[in-house]
C-alpha cells in the first residue's frame, strides 16, 4: 500500500538543510494519498519523532514515537483500541519500523492523511517563524492538491493563518465553522481547530469536541 507522495520529497529534503536540525531528517506527510475524507495539518516535527533519525529505514511520518496526539485520534474513533493501547503502554521498543508502517496503513484505511505545514525536524519544540512556514507553503499546497482531501483540519492560529493567507483565530470557530481554500481548479473545506498537543494539551478536549462535530457533519455533506 502506497502511503506517501515520493516526488515531493526533494524540495522538502533541501529545506531541511536550510531550516532543520543537521542531525535529523525531514518528515513527510503520510496516510491515504488518494481522496481521503480528512487531511490533518499540523505545524512541524521535532526530534522526538523516532523516524527522523538517520538510521531509520521505515516510513518517515508525523508523530512516530510520541503518545499524546494518538489520544486525540483514539477519542475520535479513528484508531483501533489495540493500536492505541500498544502506543500508550509500550515504550521505545513498540515503535519498530514495522509498527509505524502498520499504524499508517491503518490510518489510510480510515481515509485519513496526516502532514505538517513545515516538514523540517527541529531539535526541540520552540516556535518557528512565519517565514519558515511560508517557505513550505507551495509544497504543502501541491501536496493538498494531489492528495485531494474532502476536508482539511488545520491546527492552531499560525498554521491556519498561513494556509489561508488571512488572520485566523481558532477560538472564533465553533461547530461547523469553516473556510474555503482555493488551489487552482479545486476548492477545499478548511476547519481551523485548537492545537491539541504540547502547550496546546490544555485545549485537546476543545479540539476533540469540534472535530467530532466536523466528522459527523461531513459524513452527510458532499465535497464543495
Amino acid at each position: 500500500m502506497k502511503l506517501q507522495l515520493e516526488h515531493l520529497r526533494g524540495e522538502v529534503d533541501n529545506l531541511q538543510k536550510k531550516y532543520g536540525s543537521f542531525n535529523h531528517n525531514a518528515i513527510y506527510g503520510a496516510g491515504c494519498i488518494k481522496n481521503p475524507k480528512i487531511l490533518f495539518l499540523f505545524m512541524n516535527p521535532t526530534a522526538r519523532n523516532y523516524s527522523a533519525i538517520s538510521s531509520w529505514k521505515g516510513i518517515r511520518a508525523p508523530w512516530i514515537g510520541t503518545k499524546n496526539i494518538w489520544k486525540m485520534f483514539h477519542a475520535l474513533g479513528l484508531l483501533k483500541e489495540s493500536t492505541f493501547n500498544k502506543i500508550q503502554e509500550g515504550g521505545k521498543d513498540i515503535w519498530s519500523e514495522q509498527f509505524a508502517g502498520n499504524l499508517y496503513s491503518e490510518l489510510s484505511k480510515k481515509s485519513l492523511y496526516i502532514t505538517n505545514l513545515a516538514k523540517c525536524t527541529q531539535v526541540d519544540s520552540r516556535a518557528l517563524k512565519n517565514d519558515v512556514f511560508r517557505s513550505y507553503l507551495q509544497n504543502t499546497l501541491e501536496e493538498i492538491y494531489l492528495v485531494n482531501p474532502t476536508n482539511i483540519i488545520s491546527f492552531g492560529n499560525q498554521v491556519s493563518s498561513i494556509l489561508l493567507n488571512k488572520n485566523i483565530k481558532v477560538s472564533e470557530y465553533e461547530g461547523r465553522g469553516a473556510e474555503v481554500l482555493n488551489i487552482r481548479d479545486k476548492k477545499f473545506n478548511v476547519y481551523p481547530v485548537f492545537y491539541p498537543v504540547g502547550q496546546g494539551m490544555r485545549n485537546i478536549k476543545k479540539a476533540i469536541d469540534r472535530i467530532k462535530v466536523i466528522v459527523n457533519y461531513t459524513k452527510k455533506k458532499k465535497r464543495i
